[in-house]
């Protein structure tokens, strides 16, 4: 998995122990999925997805794991990696959801908010950590999304990969579950700013917008988080796998 490969995530979004996702991150617009998130990744894996993304939507909410039994029995019967966000905010969370077989975990909001946090987790777990970036307009948005910062994303990806940041996920707030394709041109400038690995997250619904992306991956698009245009069937993930290669 050189520079150069682009990876599909399939994302499993967990609340209440099942399998749902959210409208534009709002907790009262809600569509269940499937009662058992395990069998989802199983059968995401089974179609060729390479690396499962999950988000305890319940952790995010409360600010610390909440459905950390669950992820672990994810990761222990997936045979491909998972990557876990969602309330990470002391390095013990961190570290018992790598001790539960998890092979990435993403620090969102707690970057921008706790950089001493940020910066410990990323000097010890570089490799093993994803830095979730979400940006309003080119500015860092926080908390789940209310407020945005006067940090721009550009220069918080290059301060925290000189920290050891090896890989970002992107997501443009502004198009998130809205259907309307991703913003290409933040994400291939965010690459190129921090000279990392970017995985795009948000906005993808159709075929053409992974393979706009993988387009850019000599330039470090890295991969691609994708949701709600799996469950509508929008896109096929055995296709979508198929068509782009590694």
């Amino acid at each position: 998995m050189g520079m150069s490969s682009f990876i599909i995530y399939p994302a499993i979004d967990i609340r209440g122990g099942k399998c749902v996702r959210l409208i534009q991150g709002d907790y009262n617009q809600e569509t269940v999925y499937n009662d058992n998130p395990v069998e989802v990744a199983k059968s995401w894996e089974e179609q060729g997805g390479q690396f499962i993304h999950l988000v305890d939507l319940d952790g995010a909410k409360a600010g610390h794991p909440v459905n950390d039994e669950l992820i672990g029995r994810i990761a222990a019967s997936a045979n491909v990696p998972v990557q876990v966000g969602g309330g990470l905010r002391t390095l013990a969370d961190v570290e018992r959801l790598l001790t539960l077989g998890v092979s990435r975990v993403i620090i969102g909001t707690a970057a921008i908010e706790d950089r001493a946090f940020t910066e410990e987790v990323l000097g010890k777990y570089g490799d093993k950590v994803a830095i979730g970036i979400d940006a309003r307009n080119g500015y860092v948005a926080t908390r789940g999304w209310l407020e945005t910062s006067e940090v721009q994303a550009e220069i918080l990806a290059q301060e925290l990969a000189a920290k050891g940041a090896e890989t970002f996920i992107f997501t443009d707030i502004s198009r998130d579950g809205m259907m309307q394709g991703p913003n290409v041109e933040a994400i291939v400038s965010l690459a190129k700013a921090s000279r990392r690995s970017v995985i795009a997250s948000g906005g993808v619904t159709k075929l053409e917008d992974l393979l706009a992306l993988s387009a850019h991956r000599g330039n470090g698009v890295g991969g691609a988080i994708v949701g709600k245009a799996l469950y509508t069937g929008n896109i096929d993930l055995q296709e979508a796998v198929t068509r782009i290669g590694s």
